[in-house]
């Protein structure tokens, strides 16, 4: 069995692919370092499962370290690390191979190769990433803030109120400090989202794949219809391939 892991900011991601497909998907808090706690996860998702290869890809060291080593005691087994040398044997060019992460190259490869032409994946995490791949490059990555960073943030430091939940109000005016906060956000996230597809098309002159992932891509429904596909393991698929390619 294969195992992918995405080490996000906020989230950790496991995946486990048994050569045709995802089979079991779940998440760890990053903050939630505490080995007893990365170790109790293994030990419930993984009971009974011989892994045979593990790909990590990682933006925070410290976590990457109590993982390697938990999985080497666990599996017997080296994690492979993606990174800049694992970029040379994949079908699409990462350009300013040392300036991009791991789990962006993922995106892009996992998108390219779904459609096998141009695309833009729109990975809806942390931050709120755009990367575009054309003519068999990374041409570039937007990055804005999550939803739920850009939430938090006013929340916390505006009004002083608690997490707000991220529901999309039927009205985009807000009646409420709540209502007002979520319409602002989560509607001005669609406008900001189509607004930055229809300029990237329109700078590279073309129409393009739009592929969106990441945990929150189902949040904005009004958002479905400028997405070929909406796939939520779509940074793990990437993960195996950019793994794949390397082996």
């Amino acid at each position: 069995m294969f195992l992918a892991v995405d080490i996000g900011n906020t989230n950790v991601v496991f995946g486990l692919h048994n050569g045709e497909e995802w089979t079991t998907v779940w998440r760890l808090g990053t903050k939630d370092e505490a080995q007893e706690m990365l170790s109790q996860s293994l030990n419930t998702h993984l009971a009974g499962i011989t892994i045979d290869q593990v790909a990590i890809s990682s933006v925070v060291p410290f976590f990457t370290k109590v993982l390697q080593k938990q999985l080497a005691d666990k599996f017997k087994i080296t994690p492979y690390m993606i990174g800049e040398s694992s970029y040379s044997a994949l079908p699409i060019e990462v350009l300013h191979p040392d300036k991009i992460g791991s789990d962006l190259v993922a995106d892009a490869l996992a998108g390219y190769t779904k459609f096998n032409d141009d695309c833009l994946v729109v990975d809806f995490g942390t931050a709120l990433t755009f990367t575009i791949v054309a003519n068999k490059k990374i041409k570039g990555v937007n990055i804005a803030p999550g939803l739920k960073t850009a939430m938090k943030a006013l929340a916390t430091s505006a009004v002083k109120l608690n997490e707000i939940p991220l529901e999309l109000p039927a009205s985009v005016i807000g009646t409420d400090t709540t209502s007002a906060i979520q319409s602002g956000i989560l509607w001005g996230y669609v406008g900001l989202v189509e607004k930055m597809i229809e300029r990237i098309e329109d700078e590279l002159k073309t129409d393009m794949k739009v592929i969106a992932t990441g945990g929150l891509s189902k949040v904005l429904e009004p958002l479905q219809a400028q997405f070929d596909t909406i796939d939520g393991n779509l940074t793990l698929e990437g993960i195996r391939l950019i793994y794949e390619a390397n082996h």
